[in-house]
């Protein structure tokens, strides 16, 4: 099994600091992605126009840390040829660089639909679906990054667990607007904005948990993609 200290074995210091260094700036960039995330559904559900454009404009900034940390993976490829371990977490790092990336992504997707809300009339739901859904993958965020710091296979397996609790409440949350938009077809442009913030939130969950599928790789060289969460746990548990 990984270990933090075995990151630290290598005889050029310099090598390790390295190392370091790429971890250090994808969680720097992952705390970035966080806060883009909590502050676009705040602005989606408090209509704040102001702090949804500000998002928007500061997307950019994400995707140049992702470009970034993508060349010094490249540097390190190209001048260590890491093997093993040293290898895993560079290849690591590439992989949970574009899952962060792309959750940039969808919190900007987030905040347009909160200017295009503003624009065409505010939901009629208090965004009940936004705010608990919000809630689900913002944890599920925060518990996969930590995850990845700490080197934690079982907590990147309860992240794995969790997407599907918010596959399922992003299934029921669809249903549920349906409901509205019968109701009241007036509020149908309005809703579909709110589903479409609702997609983007889904999308997020999807990587996060593709992040913790990163880190039991990481730590464990096994690759769970693409499986049952049973089969997971199987496998993690058979690798002890």
């Amino acid at each position: 099994m990984l270990k933090q200290e075995d990151y630290k074995q290598h005889i050029s210091e310099r090598f390790n600091t390295e190392l370091e260094e790429i971890k250090t700036h994808l969680l720097e960039m992952g705390g970035k992605v966080e806060q883009q995330l909590s502050a676009a559904i705040t602005a989606l559900v408090e209509g704040d126009t102001a702090q949804a454009e500000s998002i928007i404009s500061r997307d950019h900034e994400v995707n140049q840390m992702e470009m970034a940390i993508d060349d010094e993976c490249a540097t390190i490829l190209a001048r260590r040829q890491p093997a093993a371990s040293d290898l895993r977490l560079v290849v690591t790092v590439i992989k949970v660089n574009t899952d962060v990336e792309r959750i940039g992504d969808e919190a900007a997707k987030i905040a347009r639909q909160s200017v295009r809300l503003a624009e065409d009339g505010m939901s009629p739901t208090n965004y009940i679906e936004i705010r608990h859904i919000g809630d689900l993958v913002g944890n599920m965020l925060r518990k996969a990054l930590d995850a990845f710091a700490r080197l934690d296979v079982k907590q990147a397996v309860e992240v794995i667990k969790q997407d599907a609790s918010v596959d399922k409440e992003y299934g029921s949350a669809l249903r549920s607007l349906v409901t509205f938009m019968m109701e009241d077809p007036r509020d149908i442009g309005a809703i579909l904005n709110e589903m479409w913030a609702l997609r983007s939130l889904e999308r997020i969950g999807d990587h996060a948990s593709n992040i913790a599928e990163h880190v039991v790789y990481l730590v464990r060289g096994l690759d769970v993609r693409h499986q049952s969460f049973e089969a997971v746990v199987d496998q993690v548990s058979d690798s002890y």
